[in-house]
């Protein structure tokens, strides 16, 4: 082995007497270090989108939400709600009435979808927070707090008590709507504030206070339409999911975080998984170029072989002497192309030198996992590759 090493590093750090020799191996580890950077760059960048992604869905959507099993409404008694306070694991929990909506403001209609929250909301969630606009909601009159998108279809005004936001439910029935008029419950609010999460939660949310909307639903004081729960402790996630279910039975059904958003899960794993193989593929076709150069430094030293061979080495000890120097221009390659890439994603993360728009930079995030991935495949493949290189060395070569 170290005979092998020895040798091999001797080949690698020496030009060879061709001169096309040491510009392919020279091309061949600029590929391999090009291709690292690729690989990582990229998949730093969808680790970026996904977390930026799953940003606005936290901002959102709770740590469990409590929904009805069959149709639209729980039925959440006085007692049921002081056993839901004891539970060890709830750090705070909100009563949700919500419903889609149709909304009309001066001559303007959109569909958007009504949510009515109590005053522990906010405990929940703080979507107080993302308002950029106005405020948030009281309990004095009817309010409600806006998406931009929504702000933007109406041209909605805050503060406007000249022309109030106009909401319409549906009633609740079965059967064809013979009179459309009769067709809706009707109400009318003033709009507080306005704000801004993500595009697919600013086009449609509006939030009021659920006294409001149970009024506008026609609901009675103990029926809600879900509950949203903030957990003390993530890692009771399962404990207290399993004693909501035993205290509310099966006429619910609880959801976490990624069950509520399962498609939008699975559609990430699946594009992160078809990323990765699509890198993967980039890097054998860099691995080509790499096996070409191995053979062409053992065409370049067919006489070294031959030299080797008389003085007593095995085919073996021969094949492993450039099975070695193939490892080390990996080697090479890797963690130049690693540190390279490392760099780059770490100024676009801190510096945001690429930008979507004026203020807002691409996003990106570094993870040892993705570093690990990339080292891992490219150094499988790329050994495979010079076990590949190496085996081509027979018996005729020594000859």
């Amino acid at each position: 082995m170290v005979f092998s090493s020895f040798i091999a590093k001797r080949y690698l750090f020496s030009k060879s007497g061709t001169n096309a020799v040491n510009i392919i191996t020279l091309i061949s580890v600029i590929s391999i270090i090009v291709g690292t950077i690729v690989f990582l760059v990229v998949l730093s960048a969808f680790s970026g989108l996904k977390q930026f992604n799953l940003s606005v869905i936290s901002a959102i959507d709770p740590d469990l939400k409590v929904i009805p099993a069959q149709g639209k409404i729980i039925r959440l008694n006085k007692e049921q709600e002081e056993s839901i306070k004891e539970i060890e694991g709830i750090a705070h929990y909100s009563k949700i009435i919500e419903e889609r909506a149709y909304l009309e403001y001066d001559g303007k209609t959109h569909l958007g979808f009504l949510k009515g929250v109590d005053q522990n909301f906010l405990k929940v969630n703080r979507l107080d927070t993302t308002i950029f606009a106005g405020s948030w909601i009281t309990q004095t009159e009817p309010e409600v707090v806006v998406g931009a998108g929504v702000s933007r279809r109406l041209s909605l005004a805050l503060g406007d008590y000249g022309t109030l936001l106009k909401i319409m439910v549906p009633k609740p029935g079965k059967g064809q709507i013979t009179d459309p008029s009769q067709a809706f419950r009707k109400s009318s609010a003033i709009a507080s504030g306005i704000f801004q999460v993500g595009e697919s939660i600013d086009n449609d949310h509006v939030f009021t206070h659920i006294d409001y909307a149970g009024k506008l639903l026609d609901y009675e004081l103990d029926e809600i339409s879900a509950i949203e729960i903030k957990l003390a402790s993530i890692d009771k996630e399962e404990t207290t999911i399993q004693q909501l279910q035993d205290l509310l039975g099966d006429a619910v059904i609880i959801k976490n975080r990624m069950s509520l958003n399962d498609t939008l899960y699975k559609m990430l794993n699946t594009e992160n998984l078809a990323l990765y193989f699509i890198c993967t593929l980039v890097i054998i076709i860099v691995l080509f170029c790499f096996v070409g150069s191995i053979i062409m430094i053992i065409v370049d030293k067919r006489p070294h072989i031959k030299t080797l061979s008389d003085l007593g080495s095995s085919l073996k000890e021969i094949r492993k002497i450039f099975f070695t120097q193939g490892i080390y221009m990996l080697c090479l390659g890797v963690v130049t192309g690693l540190i390279l890439g490392i760099l780059i994603v770490l100024m676009q993360q801190y510096l945001g030198l690429v930008k979507i728009t004026e203020t807002l930079a691409y996003p990106v995030h570094l993870t040892s996992k993705n570093v690990i991935i990339v080292l891992l495949t490219i150094l499988v493949l790329g050994t495979a590759a010079a076990k590949l290189a190496s085996s081509r060395i027979n018996g005729k070569l020594l000859s």
